[in-house]
């Protein structure tokens, strides 16, 4: 379904749209968590994406409230976000599997590839 592969801040946005549907913050505190701490998206990183990720019909907003006097967008994956994701996972598999056999073949006792 893509062309190429994901930017990682746009999977880790799916990847935190996956489980559940969330507004801004906690995106941002998924994201965070997701990538151990090495991904901190500002909020306008984030809403620039999040606009970029509706306007190709991978995620909807699902929900609108009044907090504190401002709008709350409560973000869900489409349809379309979940294959793309999927996809992206598969592709992501195939490189880590291919990585992993050719470090295996390298590190065998017998000294063959080394």
């Amino acid at each position: 379904m893509t062309e190429r592969q994901l930017q990682e801040p746009t999977r880790l946005v799916l990847t935190a749209l996956a489980d559940a549907p969330r507004h801004g913050y906690a995106i941002i505190q998924e994201v965070l968590a997701i990538s151990a701490g090495r991904t901190r998206l500002s909020t306008g990183t984030l809403y620039t994406a999040l606009d970029r990720l509706l306007h190709q019909h991978l995620i909807e907003v699902e929900s609108e409230e009044v907090v504190g006097g401002r709008l709350r967008r409560t973000f869900a994956l489409t349809r379309q976000g979940q294959d793309v994701l999927a996809e992206e996972t598969g592709r992501l598999r195939a490189a880590v599997t291919e990585a992993e056999r050719r470090l295996a073949v390298r590190l065998r006792p017998n000294g063959a590839g080394a």
